[in-house]
């Protein structure tokens, strides 16, 4: 695992991804002691633009929008992480259970995972949602992540599928290794890349798919997380008086966690994928050639 880790931090991608999402991270956990205001109490004129005291403004009912993003950012990385982990568990599950067995216990789990595949996922997250009317983020995490499962289960049984064939799962088949023995010690830790892969990226659509909920109004409005600013942020006309702060915070937020989040993912992709890693080293000795040749025609001209 240091090892791991080691080679993880060695990716520029992956150590700025990191670094962003830690500093997100940090921020929700001492939200209550870096908040200057109560998020919710009426602290300002509505509609007052940044300044020394109020760093991003009020809304339209004079509360400070600093203080709103650094809780929102709270409950927007709950949500998140929660629904990470309700995907990559279950699609994790999934995957290496068809692949292992295979026959029949593949082809049912294989037909229920096509199944959930081809469901338009954000139609049926808004029907979902508006069935049960306005939710909170516990209930927002655990729809998205029974619901979003389907395609890090086909990427992991493909995954599995291959490592299957592999020698050493082949040599401790033979010696009757038992099944438990098989998953979890030989073939789990051989695919800890991909479920790595599919858990940020459920984190990246979760935060979206939230903040979009949430938007059209499906959330619940006492929960404060950035989906809310956003839609507090419309019903009060925040752009069409002039108000871009308003809109601005909450959206800057999803955007710069999802650069992190995206950064880690292309870390991972490039240090588990060869090709990726090979294609990353020829590009890093293309640009120390070129600099090599700069410099000798430098020294060439003096």
């Amino acid at each position: 695992m240091p090892d791991l880790l080691r080679t993880f931090l060695r990716n520029r991608k992956a150590a700025i991804g990191l670094a962003i999402v830690l500093a997100y991270v940090v921020v929700a956990l001492v939200a209550p002691l870096i908040a200057p205001f109560d998020p919710i109490a009426r602290v300002g004129r509505p509609h007052q633009a940044p300044s020394a005291e109020h760093w991003l403004g009020t809304t339209r009912m004079g509360r400070d929008v600093f203080s709103q993003l650094i809780w929102g950012t709270r409950t927007s990385l709950m949500v998140g992480i929660v629904a990470g982990l309700i995907v990559t568990a279950i699609g994790t599950a999934i995957g290496i259970t068809a692949a292992y067995f295979g026959g029949l216990v593949d082809n049912v789990l294989n037909f229920f995972t096509n199944v959930v595949l081809v469901l338009p996922q954000l139609p049926l997250l808004l029907v979902l949602a508006a069935f049960l009317g306005q939710v909170g983020p516990w209930a927002i995490a655990l729809i998205i992540g029974l619901t979003s499962w389907a395609w890090g289960a086909r990427v992991t049984r493909a995954q599995a599928m291959s490592l299957k064939t592999r020698d050493f799962i082949q040599a401790s088949a033979m010696i009757g290794e038992p099944t438990w023995r098989m998953i979890l010690v030989e073939m789990l830790p051989n695919l800890l890349s991909i479920i790595g892969f599919n858990f940020i990226g459920s984190v990246i659509f979760t935060i979206i798919t939230e903040a979009t909920l949430e938007f059209l109004g499906l959330g619940s409005p006492l929960a404060l997380s950035w989906g809310t600013m956003l839609y507090n942020a419309q019903t009060a006309s925040a752009i069409m008086v002039g108000a871009w702060w308003e809109v601005l915070a909450p959206c800057a937020a999803i955007v710069l966690i999802g650069v992190g989040l995206s950064l880690m993912n292309f870390g991972v992709d490039e240090i588990a994928n060869p090709r990726m890693r090979t294609l990353g080293n020829v590009a890093k000795a293309l640009r120390i050639e070129k600099r090599l040749l700069r410099q000798r025609m430098q020294e060439a001209n003096q």
